[in-house]
This record gives C-alpha cells, structure tokens and sequence, in this order.
C-alpha cells in the first residue's frame, strides 16, 4: 500500500501566515526540509502561493519556535537542533506518549491511524524507502498523542516532532534509525488491539529512551551540536 503524502487539517480560525507555518512545519516533520538549508524567499513564496509579506510572518512564527534561524544578511535557515534539544524532546515525548497509551482505549480512532502507519512502514521496508519509514513512523507517533484526546497537546506535539524530526535529519544512515522501530511499533500496536495499555507504556518507555541513546550516540560520532 501506498502512504499518502501529509496535508495539515487548515483551521479557519487560523490567520493565513499560521496556517503557512502549518504548512512548512509539515514539510519540516516529513523530511522535505532538512537542517541548515537556506530558504528562498521568493521560491517558497511562489510555491505557496502567499505574498512574501505572509510567508515572512509565517518563518518569524517558526523562528519563535526553534525551528528556523534567521541570520543577518545571509537570510532564513532551517534550525539544526543541538544535543541538549534532542534530550529534552525525548523527555517530553516519553510524559505525552507513555500517558497517551496509559489513558486509551482499543477501538479509539487513532489506533486505527497507528495500523495505517505500521503498514505504511512495512511497504516503505519492502521498497527500501528511508524516508517514507521516517515518515509512517512520525504519523505512528503522532497517532499515539491522538489517543489523549486533546486538541491542544495534539497541536504542541506537532512543533516537538518538526524538531524531532530535524534531529533525524542530521543523520547519515537513516536505515539504521528506522528500521529498529518498524517491528518495535506492530508490537506496541498488538498491545494496544488487545487491551495491554499498561504494558504497551512501559514498552514504549524503553523504546524511546533506545531510541534516544541510538540518536545522540550517531550526533556524537559525527561531531553533532552540544
């Protein structure tokens, strides 16, 4: 099976440069941005569709949160996250997604959403597609916060996992970062399906405290940001 490409849900309630922000912050979480690429100005802004003015709103929103740079007379920059954002992160998502399975329920919707990303994944593995692994796994995630039924820790993840994936985007095996966890997420799943959300949490636990070892451990060895 094919996974289709993200879209942001566009809320109405939004002004045009956050739901531009919404849009590229998107582009950030499915590695189609990467750490310290420049952005064109002018090419974005054609690609979006918006007034220069709108896009420029929109990356003063994403610098305010740590995800892009701007630099004096060099322009705006994708954000490298250093070392100490990268634990912070795991920090918060072992809170949010560890009390996510803990507060569930097997027939919530997003477990439905979590199968979809496990298939996803395992197609991506067929093909030998890296990023598109990367990619199931983020909506595998985001899935599980879903679980907390909370529109407002549902948007706050959105940010952690732009970063997050930034953080991934700095390594140069992305086989060996992702393929661990495709067999790792069908077992957290079958926990969930049958009712184990105590031990799905504390799996996951390990999990992502493995995760973030295996993730500083290669930021490390290739001279990554303290």
């Amino acid at each position: 099976m094919s996974f289709p490409e993200f879209q942001p849900v566009v809320n109405p309630a939004l002004t045009l440069a956050e739901q531009v922000a919404d849009r590229i912050r998107a582009r950030l979480t499915f590695g189609e941005l990467t750490p310290g690429q420049r952005l064109s100005e002018a090419a974005l802004a054609r690609d979006m569709g918006v007034s220069r003015n709108t896009l420029r709103e929109a990356f003063r929103l994403l610098t305010k949160d740590g995800l892009l740079e701007h630099k004096t007379n060099r322009g705006v920059f994708v954000a490298t996250p250093s070392m100490g954002a990268i634990i912070d992160i795991y920090h918060i998502r072992r809170i949010i997604e560890c009390q996510a399975l803990r507060m569930t329920h097997g027939r919530h919707p997003a477990v439905a959403r979590m199968a979809q990303a496990v298939a996803a994944a395992q197609d991506a593995q067929a093909r030998q597609d890296w990023r598109a692994v990367g990619n199931a796994n983020m909506d595998f995630h985001a899935a599980i916060v879903e679980l907390a039924d909370s529109p407002k820790l549902t948007t706050f993840y959105g940010n952690l996992a732009a970063e997050l994936r930034l953080a991934f985007g700095l390594l140069k095996v992305p086989q060996d970062l992702h393929e661990p966890y495709i067999g790792m997420n069908a077992d957290l799943l079958a926990m969930v399906q049958e009712g184990q959300y105590e031990a799905a949490a504390r799996q996951l636990d390990r999990y992502l405290s493995q995760s973030e070892r295996a993730v500083l451990a290669a930021l490390s060895g290739q001279g990554g940001r303290g």
